[in-house]
């Protein structure tokens, strides 16, 4: 929608990125922007991100609204910087902690496909909210770091 006609390539395809509760499948695309474009243009094309709508976006979108019983605030949102020159970097908020009230609210999920398992899936969604919990006790002096127990 936005890239000139023969400039996108993909330089990296299904790269297996190795995180401590997950694996993610990773393909990096890059294409010149069309004569008159800019950033924001970019930015309405690409978010919220299909990874985590689904297909087809829009009516997938319209299913998220009457399902979920919170709106989804920064997750599957766009976190990062748009540079007066036109420069960005954004990444996709897959998992976010937001707090409020001295309240953190956790969101995660999963890729549902034709054949996932429900108990997989929510298991997997269970493991990546738990890592956004022990990065906060981290941080809050509430846990030791692994190999560090009984470590001030």
């Amino acid at each position: 929608r936005v890239a000139e006609i023969g400039s996108v390539e993909v330089d990296e395809r299904m790269v297996v990125e190795r995180y401590s509760h997950v694996m993610h499948i990773v393909s990096n695309v890059r294409g010149r922007l069309r004569t008159g474009l800019g950033p924001m243009d970019v930015l309405r094309a690409t978010f919220p991100a299909g990874t985590l709508t689904g297909a087809p976006k829009i009516r997938a979108m319209e299913i998220i609204d009457e399902l979920e019983p919170v709106k989804r605030g920064v997750y599957g949102g766009a976190v990062g910087y748009l540079a007066w020159s036109g420069d960005m970097d954004l990444a996709i908020a897959i998992r976010t902690a937001v707090l409020k009230d001295a309240t953190m609210h956790v969101q995660a999920g999963a890729g549902i496909v034709a054949d996932s398992v429900p108990a997989r899936e929510w298991e997997e969604t269970m493991s990546k909210g738990r890592a956004l919990f022990r990065a906060a006790a981290l941080a809050a002096g509430l846990e030791a770091p692994a190999g560090r127990e009984g470590a001030a």
